[in-house]
C-alpha cells in the first residue's frame, strides 16, 4: 500500500512539473481556438489590427471551415506577399484567400523566419481541423464513452481506497496511536492533554479526508468532459483554471520559502540563546560560576529579563519575514496593541522599574523577615510588579513595588545572612528608684538566659536609657538565631521577665500609670503564681 501511494505521489509531482514547465514555455499572446482547443497563438497582428481581434476572427473562420466537411484541410497553405507572408486558402480556380499575415515583428517574437512561421501556422490549422473532425466521428464518441466509463470505474476504486485509508487512520488514531500521545506540560502544568491531541488529530484526519474527496472529484470533472466534443472547451477552461491556481500556489510557495528558511534559522538561534541563557544563570545561581560583582539572588530575575529581551529581539527580527506582515490587518493589530500598551504602561512601568531597583539593591529576598510600611512578615514573593508578605497571622499582603520603594524597609534577616551578626530583640521596662540597678540588671539577664533561641554569643546586655520622674528605664538587648522566630522569642522573653521580677518581689512600673498609693499593696502577682 505504501509503495502504491508513493508511486501515485511521484506521478502527480511529475505531471505537475511537466505542466508548469509547459505553461512557462508557452508564448504569450491571443489564443486561436477550435472546439475549445488551442491550435495557435497570435503574438502580433499586421497593420493596426490587435492580436485579440485577429484571434477571434481566425477562430470563427477556422470553425466554419472545420464544420464544412466538403473543405479539404490541405488547401491551407502559404504565399509570399512582401513585406508579408500570407497564410490562407488556395482556391480551386488558382486564387488565394488570406487568413493571416505574418510580418517581421511576428517572426522576431517567434524567433524564426517569416516563411517558417507561416508554414508552422498553416500546419497547425490543418492539424486542428483534422483533429476536430476525427473527434466528432461516431467512433470517437464510442471510444470517448468507453474511456469515460473506465475513468469512472477508476474514480470509484480510488474513492473506495481513500475511504479504506480513512477508516484505518481513524482506527489507528483511536487505538494504538492514542496510547503513545504524550501530555504536553510546562513548568509542571499540563497544557494539552492526550485526549485533546487525539481529538485534534481526528479533526485533521476528517478535514484531510473531505479535502481529498473534493480534490479527486474536482480533478475528475475536466477529465470526463474532455472525452466528448461538445464539452472539450469547458474541460480546457477548467484545466486552465486549475493550472492557473497551481501556478499561483507554486509561486506563493516559492516566494514564502526564503522567508520560512529565515524564520527557521531565527527560531533556532533564539532557542539556542534561551538555552544558553538558562544554563548560564542556573550556574550563577548555584555559584558554579562566580563573579565578585554578581550576587546569586540576581540570577533568576536577570534570567527573566534577558529571556524577555531575547524573545523580543527575535520577534523584531522575524517580523519582516512573517507572511502578511505588511498587510493593513497586521498593521491595524499592531496599532491596537500599541494603544493598549500606552494606556497601561505608566503604572506598570513604574512598578517594574521599582521591582528592578529592589532586586538589584538587594534590600531583601524571598524568605526574609521584613517590615514595610508597618507591615511585618516573611517575604513570600518578590515579583516585578508586587511584593507579597505573609504576616504572623497568615495574612498575605500584596504591596505594589512603587509603594515599597517609597517607604523604609526593615530587614531582620540581612545582618545574620550577610554580616554574620544575628538580629537583636529588645525589651524595655521601668523600675522604681528604690530597687538597686545592679539587681535589675541581674534579673533581666537571668530572664534572658532561660529563653530558647537567644544567642549566648554575643551575650545579652542591659542598658539604662533614662532617669524618669518616678522610675528608671532599662532596656534588655539579646541576639536571636532565627529572625523568623522574632515574634515568638520576644513573647517568651517578656514572659520570662515578668516571672523573674515577680519571683524577686519587684514591681514593674511600665507601662506608666497614675494611682493613689497608700502603701497597702503592690502590683506584683502573688508568689508562686509564675509556677502555675
Amino acid at each position: 500500500m505504501r509503495l502504491w501511494l508513493t508511486g501515485i505521489v511521484l506521478v502527480l509531482q511529475l505531471l505537475l512539473a511537466t505542466r508548469l514547465e509547459a505553461a512557462a514555455e508557452q508564448p504569450q499572446g491571443a489564443i486561436v481556438q477550435l472546439g475549445g482547443e488551442t491550435i495557435l497563438v497570435v503574438q502580433s497582428a499586421a497593420g493596426a489590427q490587435s492580436p485579440e481581434r485577429l484571434a477571434r476572427h481566425l477562430s470563427n473562420e477556422i470553425t466554419s471551415l472545420a464544420e464544412d466537411y466538403s473543405f479539404d484541410p490541405t488547401r491551407i497553405s502559404t504565399k509570399a506577399d512582401p513585406p508579408y507572408v500570407m497564410v490562407g486558402i488556395r482556391e480551386e480556380d488558382g486564387g488565394f484567400k488570406p487568413l493571416l499575415a505574418i510580418d517581421e515583428r511576428a517572426a522576431s517574437l517567434a524567433k524564426t523566419s517569416q516563411s517558417a512561421l507561416a508554414k508552422r501556422d498553416a500546419q497547425a490549422i490543418q492539424t486542428g481541423i483534422k483533429r476536430y473532425r476525427i473527434q466528432r466521428t461516431p467512433g470517437a464518441w464510442l471510444r470517448g464513452t468507453a474511456i469515460a466509463l473506465l475513468v469512472l470505474l477508476g474514480y470509484v476504486l480510488l474513492i473506495q481506497l481513500e475511504r479504506r485509508l480513512n477508516q484505518r487512520a481513524t482506527t489507528w488514531l483511536g487505538g494504538r496511536a492514542s496510547r503513545r500521545f504524550p501530555d504536553i506540560s510546562l513548568a509542571g502544568n499540563r497544557l494539552i492533554s492526550r485526549g485533546h491531541i487525539q481529538r485534534s488529530l481526528q479533526l485533521g484526519r476528517g478535514a484531510l479526508h473531505w479535502a481529498a474527496l473534493a480534490a479527486i472529484s474536482y480533478l475528475m470533472v475536466p477529465l470526463l468532459l474532455s472525452f466528448f466534443p461538445p464539452t472539450m472547451g469547458l474541460a480546457a477552461d477548467l484545466r486552465e483554471q486549475m493550472l492557473l491556481a497551481l501556478q499561483q500556489l507554486w509561486g506563493g510557495v516559492l516566494n514564502v520559502v526564503p522567508n520560512l528558511i529565515a524564520l527557521v534559522l531565527l527560531g533556532a538561534i533564539v532557542i539556542t540563546l534561551l538555552k544558553l541563557n538558562r544554563r548560564v544563570f542556573r550556574a550563577l545561581e548555584s555559584e558554579t560560576i562566580r563573579f565578585d560583582w554578581f550576587y546569586p539572588e540576581w540570577a533568576l530575575p536577570t534570567a527573566r529579563i534577558t529571556t524577555i529581551l531575547i524573545v523580543a529581539g527575535g520577534l523584531a527580527l522575524a517580523l519582516p519575514y512573517i507572511p502578511g506582515s505588511t498587510s493593513r490587518a497586521f498593521q491595524g493589530a499592531g496599532v491596537f496593541l500599541g494603544i493598549l500598551a500606552a494606556l497601561g504602561s505608566s503604572a506598570i512601568a513604574t512598578n517594574i522599574l521599582s521591582g528592578l531597583m529592589l532586586i538589584y539593591t538587594r534590600g531583601f529576598r524571598e524568605g526574609d523577615r521584613v517590615a514595610i510600611n508597618s507591615i511585618v512578615g516573611t517575604v513570600q514573593e518578590r515579583a516585578l510588579l508586587v511584593t507579597r508578605i505573609l504576616t504572623p497571622l497568615n495574612e498575605l499582603v500584596s504591596i505594589p513595588n512603587a509603594m515599597v520603594i517609597a517607604n523604609p524597609v526593615t530587614n531582620y534577616s540581612l545582618a545574620s545572612r550577610e554580616l554574620g551578626q544575628p538580629v537583636a530583640v529588645n525589651a524595655c521596662i521601668t523600675i522604681g528608684y528604690e530597687v538597686p540597678w545592679r539587681q535589675v540588671h541581674t534579673l533581666l539577664l537571668e530572664a534572658a538566659a532561660t529563653v530558647d533561641g537567644i544567642c549566648q554569643e554575643p551575650a545579652p546586655n542591659v542598658v539604662q536609657t533614662s532617669l524618669n520622674d518616678w522610675h528608671v528605664s532599662y532596656e534588655l538587648d539579646a541576639r536571636i538565631h532565627d529572625a523568623n522566630q522574632y515574634r515568638a522569642i520576644l513573647s517568651r522573653l517578656l514572659a520570662a521577665i515578668q516571672d523573674s521580677f515577680a519571683t524577686a518581689g519587684i514591681e514593674i512600673l511600665s507601662p506608666a500609670y497614675e494611682v493613689q498609693r497608700d502603701s497597702n499593696g503592690l502590683t506584683i502577682p502573688p508568689r508562686g503564681s509564675s509556677a502555675r
